[in-house]
Parts: structure tokens; sequence; C-alpha cells
């Protein structure tokens, strides 16, 4: 027993996890008299400096705000978040079971349609997370729960990009930060990662179900890199030829080296899949707890041993007035308040539901109206929502670029610039690196341009580096560190993460 309290409020009891930067306990909550799971971080063993710590406990909140808002049964359910002391903490819902990695352990070996039954339901977690957008990053045996109904929880979704999507930058131990062996080729270069990354970690988990071990193995992290990026899988039917043929045909399109020539998405995959799973039926004897069939068999059937729950009573409904005309400039104050606590959700709601109002009031294409939707759309970027702020970047790029004068075409092209950002967000690597490509120029003609058209060459050499153009990545980053050098001198930051790229780049071509 620890004993220690987190925020007031949850006392840890036992450890159930740890790692080199952090620990999962089994706690109990004294406010609603239940156990949860915490897990702790520790920011100074994550980052080399304060600035960089405290970067890191920014992103760490805002990670886990956006990915508390998806709702999927195969998620594990987030109640709180914060900072206690010099951790961070998580607070989740406790779930029983085992992971997969111990589940794997247990059954040697793992039978084919159990591995096509896990599969199939991480699919249907990876749709809803991709739809926000979100990227798991670090998809692995031991971030997956098995439930005793067979049912799956998906774990540490957000952390992975708290800790850092650049695997170029070193741990103090020399260690890329993340899984290498279910790496993706674009992730372990260190270029932009999308959907596509978590179906190659997918059909790692795949492979390694089916085969007893993961596709890439070796002494060291380079090593496993290098493996991913050169070698070709091993079909899983040499290793056990009663895996049906497309099965093995589906996991060898997951592992494809380049992101274009995997699947389109994660709902393909479901597809797949479909004609391999089990038929919902009673099955021949009885089923057993942790087994992943189950809820292909006995869909929403009780859990083993364990009795129906009573339904809770009916919720009273409240009926009331029509809610009267919004007060738009009271609600643009209460906007910057909540911006200013941190409330970017509640700023996110308030502002698209006063624009309709502020619309009416003074007119679509006026100046009030244009600034608002260029808070709703900044606010929806911070809130991680990519998807409904691209619609409004570009609908604002087209206005300011139609209107005449500097400062028109100045505001048109930061919309098209934050447009780009999106689609990088989004995993749509082909259509952010055109449109950048477009963009440089008119930045590059702006001298006081010059950091944006910087971030965006770095843009780029990442996003040819996801689409496996290393060479092209390569020239780009050359240029742009030999540019960055002249302007900042070689000790500024940027010079400092375009080398750790470039070295980065040179380990894993040696």
């Amino acid at each position: 027993m620890n004993g220690r309290l987190i925020a007031d409020r949850y006392e840890l009891a036992t450890v159930i996890g740890q790692g080199g930067m952090g620990q999962v306990w089994t706690a109990y909550d004294r406010r609603l008299d239940r156990r949860v799971a915490v897990k702790l971080l520790r920011p100074d063993r994550m980052a080399g400096t304060d600035s960089a710590a405290d970067e890191l406990r920014r992103r760490f909140v805002r990670e886990c705000r956006v990915t508390a808002q998806v709702d999927h049964r195969g998620l594990v359910t987030v109640h709180d978040a914060g900072q206690d002391c010099d951790d961070l903490y998580l607070v989740m819902q406790y779930v029983e079971g085992a992971d997969l990695a111990d589940h794997l352990a247990e059954h040697d070996p793992y039978p084919w349609p159990w591995a096509v039954s896990i599969a199939a339901q991480l699919c249907s977690v990876l749709s809803a997370v991709h739809a926000v957008p979100i990227i798991h990053r670090d998809l692995k045996p031991r971030n997956v729960m098995v439930r005793p109904d067979g049912s799956l929880l998906v774990l540490d979704l957000g952390v992975a990009a708290v800790l850092d999507t650049d695997t170029t930058r070193l741990t103090r131990t020399g260690s890329p930060i993340g899984s290498p062996a279910y790496m993706a080729p674009e992730q372990a270069m260190g270029g932009a990662v999308g959907p596509y990354t978590d179906l190659y970690a997918l059909g790692v988990l795949l492979h390694e179900l089916l085969s007893g071990d993961v596709p890439f193995a070796g002494s060291t992290a380079l090593g496993v890199l290098h493996r991913h990026l050169y070698e070709p899988p091993v079909p899983v039917r040499r290793i056990r030829p009663e895996v049906p043929q497309a099965l093995e045909d589906l996991v060898l399109r997951l592992l494809a080296k380049d992101p274009q020539h995997r699947p389109a998405d994660a709902q393909d995959v479901y597809e797949a899949l479909v004609p391999l799973l089990p038929r919902p039926g009673v099955p021949a004897g009885r089923l057993g707890p942790m087994n992943p069939t189950r809820p292909f068999l006995l869909p929403h059937a009780p859990w083993p041993d364990r009795p129906a729950a009573v339904p809770p009573p009916p919720a009273t409904c409240l009926v009331g007035p029509p809610p009267s005309r919004p007060d738009v400039a009271a609600a643009v104050e209460e906007v910057k308040r909540l911006l200013d606590q941190g409330g970017i959700t509640q700023a996110v709601d308030l502002l698209g539901s006063i624009l309709p109002a502020a619309a009416a009031q003074h007119g679509e294409h006026s100046t009030v109206v244009r600034t608002l939707r260029k808070q709703y759309a900044a606010t929806l970027m911070d809130d991680g929502q990519y998807r409904r702020a691209l619609p409004e970047l570009r609908r604002l790029a087209e206005e300011y670029a139609a209107d005449p004068g500097p400062y028109a075409a100045r505001q048109a092209l930061r919309c098209r610039y934050d447009a780009a950002q999106c689609l990088e967000q989004l995993g749509e690597a082909v259509a952010a690196l055109g449109e950048y490509r477009v963009l440089l120029p008119y930045l590059e003609s702006h001298p006081d341009e010059t950091a944006t058209a910087f971030d965006v060459r770095r843009r780029m050499g990442h996003l040819l580096l996801s689409l496996g153009d290393r060479q092209a990545a390569h020239d780009t980053l050359v240029a742009l560190l030999h540019d960055a050098e002249l302007l900042h001198g070689p000790h500024h930051q940027l010079p400092a993460e375009i080398r750790h790229t470039l070295q980065w780049l040179g380990q894993v071509h040696a």
C-alpha cells in the first residue's frame, strides 16, 4: 500500500505497471467511492530542459482534453488529468482483465479466429479515433486490454503524442521514444504520422498474434528500425500454414513500407476481416472468460458469471421557456474569459452557437462575423478538431483572397497555411504537401514571413519522409539547415532540430 494522495482525491494503492517514464497504480477515488487506475508520468525524465518539461505539461493537458472527447466502447474512459507535485497524472476507469501481451503468452499458438476478432475490434476503435482525428502512435499488445467478456479496451490514447511524435529525438539512454518493434517506417524516420501509421502497427500486432513474434526484432532499436525500413516481413503462412490466405495477404498489405500501399483506412481493414469473423450463434462449447470471439458469437450477451445490471430509473424531462436571443457582445467576452482559463471546448461550443446570431445582427460578410469565424477556426485547431476547422479556414481564405489590399492577401495566406496544417494533422500528407508547395513562394516573397516559410519547409521535409521520398526529404532539410544557420546561427533551436533529423536519417541509412 502506498497511501499517497493525488490531487487531494485519489489514494494510490498498488503498482500494476511500470516503465522508464512513469507508473500505473490502482487507486481509490475518495469522492465517488470507487476504484480507478492512475497513470503517473515524470516530465523531468521525458524532457532534457525545464522549458521542454513545461511544454510537455501543456501538451499533456491538451491531449487529455482532446482524447477525453472520443466516445467509443473500445476506449478506456478518462476521468481526470492534471499535475501533482512533479508528476503528471491521468485518472482512468479500472479495467478487469489482462493485457493482450499476457493473453497471447497464455495461449500458444494463438487461435487465428481469435486474432481476427482482436483485429476487427481494434479497427472499430481506430476508425472512431481517426475520424477526430487522433493518431494513437503506440499501438501494441501492452496498450490493449482483454476484458472478461472478450471485448477490448485500448489504452494510452494520446499519451504517445505527449511523449514525443518526433522519434529523431533520443531519450537520455540513447533510445528512440516509442516502441521500435511496432513503429512504422515513416514514424521511424521522423516523418509525419497519420492513420496509416496506426494501420502499420496493427499489422505488426496481427503478425505477432498469428506467428508468436513480431516481424522485425533485433538487439538494438536502430537495428529494429533498419529492418522496418528495408526488410520484407516473413509471410505468416510459412510459420502457420493453417492461417487463411486472405488473412496473410491482409497482414502483408498492412506492413507495406509505403503508406500509400496500405489499406485506405481502418474501415477497409475491417471489411477485409468480416468474411473471416465467427458468425453469431450458440457456440459448440461453453465460452470461457477473455475469449475475443465472444462479442461476435454472442453479441450483447451478459458477461460470464455476472448478473444483468438493474436499469436506472428514467430521467426527468425538464421543460422550460424557449431560449432568448443571445447577446453577441456578452458572448464574446465570455469566450475571452473561457480561453484565458483554458476552457477551449466550452469556447468552441459558445463561438459556434453565437455565429448565426452575429450574422443576423451584423451581416454574413461583416468584419465582426469574419473576426468571430477566425477565432472559431483557431479555437477548433487548439481543441484538436481539425476536420471541423478545415472548411472554415478554406472559406475564410477564399473571402480574403477576393478582397483588395495587402492586409487581405496576408490573411488569405495565413488561412491557407492553417488549412494545410489541418490536412497534415488529418493524415492527408499528399494534399498537405501540395498546399505547402503552393504557399512557399508567396511566403518567401515577404521578408516578415521568413519564420513561417522556414516552418513550411521543415514540414515539407517531414511530409516527404512520411511519403517515403527520403532523398527529396534529405535535400529539402539540408537546404533549410543552410539557410537557417545563415539567419539564426548554428546554435539556434531550428538548426539544431534539423541537424537531429538529418543525423537520424544518416544513422538509419548506415
